[in-house]
């Protein structure tokens, strides 16, 4: 990975609140001013699509990760800088998060949340040290975030498990993180 990579985890819909269209193709255009190759999921629809369309309008560098079953489902955008095609969820998860320096979640459902808790344990278990944002855009997350806390405070999880995630409101909030976590 010469230059640094995020890995965006974020819906294959544009949901309800146009706030998170918003953000996502704020993200993507943050990250190609930023010099910083995203890395997400390969679809051209929803905010995966939004995201991937505003860093390459911006100029930057994407990878695209996409299992074969879903090429099709989730439109894949061929015409990224790289396109990679894997035969499992898993392996694209795999393959995105070896190809990444941070990892960002913007707003999705049960699939972003699957990519989430599987990068956080992992953190959890001391397989990685990377820094994982959550872009809390309209207080998307806040609900993820109580769970964390009442995970913790049952006595699931030590309180380190809160460390390893930072929830950020904005993406120029995320901008200044990514700065820091990549610096």
């Amino acid at each position: 990975m010469p230059q640094n990579a995020v890995c965006v985890f974020c819906g294959a819909r544009a949901g309800s609140h146009p706030a998170y269209s918003a953000a996502a193709e704020a993200t993507g255009r943050m990250l190609a001013e930023n010099g910083w190759q995203l890395v997400y999921g390969a679809g051209d629809v929803g905010l995966m699509g939004l995201v991937a369309r505003a860093a390459q309008g911006a100029g930057g560098e994407t990878m695209g990760v996409i299992p074969d079953h879903l090429v099709r489902r989730e439109v894949g955008k061929r015409d990224l800088t790289r396109y990679v095609v894997t035969e499992t969820m898993h392996e694209r998860k795999k393959v995105m998060f070896m190809n990444s320096h941070a990892v960002v979640v913007l707003p999705g459902g049960a699939g972003s949340l699957d990519e989430f808790f599987e990068v956080l344990t992992w953190r959890q278990l001391g397989l990685h040290d990377k820094p994982v944002f959550l872009l809390n855009t309209e207080g998307y997350w806040t609900p993820l975030m109580t769970l964390l806390d009442h995970v913790i405070a049952q006595g699931f999880a030590d309180e380190s498990l809160r460390n390893f995630v930072q929830a950020v409101d904005t993406v120029q909030d995320l901008t200044t993180a990514l700065r820091v976590a990549l610096s």
